[in-house]
């Protein structure tokens, strides 16, 4: 993996960081708006170069924290002081600054010491959260380093409901949040949380924009998917359709197949544009096992 790529400090279970130098080299080579509406973590915009960022997500927790992040990076050192207070309160493991995990909880656990040790510390900042309306973005993101698969997830009654996970904060989420902040500070981005329909109303697209898509993946069962619908699908192609016929770039990950199952609206709407086979190792949360996968970056240019 090239080491210039920065990874997003949300660390997305199949987000498209292990892609992204196949997708970077397929998109055009000058970017003046560049759009997003399912930017999820955010790998994607993080390694592209544009003048503006039009960044969304349906998720309002998720954009919450992109939000925060983005603000943070004009004091990185208040920010990494406030995550400090959090961690030292509720007791959780930080391998970036110490190594706090007895050697008797690591003999006996081997493997799953970190979730054993933080545990306590996590269930009691979950609690938390889940006794406040208002979800503080702060404390969401250190809920999502230190939970199950790294992951944002409520329950129907709006309750976050998602067990540690045996990880850390470690050297790597540093690496990633400073990677972030160096890249957010300067740009020019507007950031919302919108229905992607919703997103492409009213944008005066022009010459040289450009819009990359990973929506949910009708076929896939992710957590991510569960909401997406074949009319969703159908849609979203729609709205790709307009833009082709505006002579705005566009750029769609999805995929075509997955053990077994075929996603047919797709295969034929993608024959009237150029289709370029991305190779993945695509992983469900569910049980970390390699899926057969066939996975597709469809353009109009």
């Amino acid at each position: 993996m090239d080491s210039n790529l920065k990874r997003s400090p949300l660390f997305y279970v199949g987000d498209k960081f292990k892609l992204l130098k196949q997708l970077l080299s397929l998109f055009p080579k000058e970017i003046n708006n560049f759009y997003e509406p399912f930017v999820g973590g955010g790998s994607v915009f993080l390694n592209t170069q544009a003048k503006k960022y039009f960044l969304n997500d349906n998720d309002k927790n998720l954009i919450n924290i992109h939000t925060f992040l983005i603000k943070s990076s004009k004091n990185p050192t208040s920010f990494f002081k406030q995550v400090e207070k959090i961690i030292y309160k509720y007791n959780l493991s930080r391998s970036y600054k110490e190594d706090v995990i007895p050697s008797s909880l690591k003999k006996q656990w081997v493997k799953t010491y970190f979730a054993r040790f933080n545990k306590e510390g996590y269930d009691k900042l979950r609690t938390l959260v889940n006794k406040n309306k208002k979800n503080n973005p702060l404390i969401l993101y250190i809920l999502l380093i230190y939970g199950f698969n790294r992951m944002l997830r409520f329950n129907g009654g709006g309750r976050f409901n998602l067990p540690v996970g045996n990880v850390d904060f470690n050297k790597n989420v540093v690496k990633a949040l400073n990677g972030y902040f160096n890249f957010v500070k300067n740009k020019n981005i507007k950031i919302t949380t919108q229905d992607f329909k919703q997103f492409f109303k009213g944008k005066g697209f022009k010459k040289n924009d450009f819009v990359y898509l990973d929506p949910p993946y009708l076929i896939t069962a992710s957590e991510y998917n569960k909401n997406w619908s074949e009319q969703s699908e159908v849609e979203l192609l729609k709205e790709l359709d307009a833009l082709n016929s505006k002579g705005i770039k566009f750029a769609l990950s999805n995929v075509t197949y997955y053990n077994g199952i075929k996603n047919k609206l797709l295969i034929e709407w993608m024959k009237k544009y150029k289709i370029h086979k991305i190779e993945s190792n695509y992983i469900n949360y569910h049980n970390n096992t390699k899926k057969q996968i066939s996975e597709v970056l469809v353009t109009n240019y």
